[in-house]
């Protein structure tokens, strides 16, 4: 059971190494159990930000929580990391190398098999067990990544650029997998990416960060939906009006981000809390159509 607080929140963070200043004035909540998919131009923290989420950097300044731990041997605990690359050990098996976290717990080899066996059934691995990283596809290296990481048992997952090696088809596949292991098996996620269609099909809210020194410009809550099961449920999602609508949103926020002076125009101003699927026009008062002024983003 994930605990109670917050899931990951960040206070006016700031990093910098010598004079290049990567972080500056980073706010960020993520509550227990919520999916934020984090996208900018490239270069602009969003890795940094997970080393220190991670405990495995340190701010300059600033607070930063993690399931109530804030230094970074605790934040260390509470996460598990998937890079990019699988990084999967060539010498070990699919399941050897899936049990690596519970070893790294203490566990002997028998009962790290054990605990970690259903997993590599539920994500369709068992026949592969006993299978080097270098028989397997693209996509399902990735899955023996994920199992890995989720059966390190942690409350937070942070993905950094999980499926961007991946051809448009696997990827499409895997973002779908992804999602449904992730409502059975709930956790708090941050997901950096650079596709914001990813990004939305996978997270309950997306923030955009500026160009270098990133900070978070504009969050965008994505609308609840039907699990996707197939290519074209899939294809529905990213064709209704609504979705296509928050897309581009999310997609003029970035240009907003690539152009440092109007993301600096745009960090003068509250970052409204976009409503998923309602960019109607503001009547001059500050306030959306029906709706109150929104506070600012954390």
């Amino acid at each position: 059971m994930l605990p109670l607080g917050p899931g990951i929140e960040l206070v006016n963070v700031r990093r910098g190494f010598g004079d290049t200043i990567a972080l500056a004035g980073v706010d960020l909540l993520v509550e227990p159990g919520r999916r934020v998919g984090i996208v900018g131009p490239s270069g602009c923290g969003k890795s940094t930000l997970l080393s220190i989420v991670c405990g495995l950097d340190e701010p300059d300044i600033g607070h930063v929580d993690v399931h109530g731990r804030v230094d970074a041997a605790g934040r260390l605990a509470h996460c598990a990391w998937m890079p990019q690359q699988d990084l999967l050990l060539p010498w070990r098996s699919v399941l050897a190398n899936a049990r690596i976290p519970l070893e790294n717990q203490g566990l002997s080899r028998p009962e790290a098999s054990r605990q970690v066996w259903p997993l590599l059934a539920r994500f369709g691995l068992a026949e592969f067990a006993d299978h080097r990283p270098a028989a397997l596809s693209g996509g399902m290296r990735q899955r023996v990544s994920f199992l890995r990481t989720l059966a390190a048992g942690k409350p937070v997952l942070l993905l950094d650029e999980p499926f961007g090696a991946l051809d448009s088809i696997t990827r499409a596949d895997l973002q779908d997998w992804l999602r449904s292991t992730l409502t059975d098996e709930p956790r708090t996620v941050l997901l950096v990416t650079h596709d914001v269609e990813e990004a939305l099909l996978l997270c309950d809210r997306v923030a955009v960060m500026s160009a270098r020194p990133g900070r978070i410009l504009e969050t965008f809550d994505v609308a609840p939906a039907a699990n996707i099961t197939s290519g074209a449920t899939r294809r529905a999602r990213l064709a209704d009006p609504n979705f296509v609508a928050l897309r581009d949103a999310v997609l003029a926020s970035l240009e907003r981000a690539r152009d440092p002076a109007l993301a600096a125009a745009t960090h003068d101003e509250p970052a409204w809390s976009n409503s998923a699927w309602s960019n109607s026009a503001s009547d001059g008062s500050g306030a959306r159509d029906g709706a109150a002024a929104p506070e600012p983003t954390r």
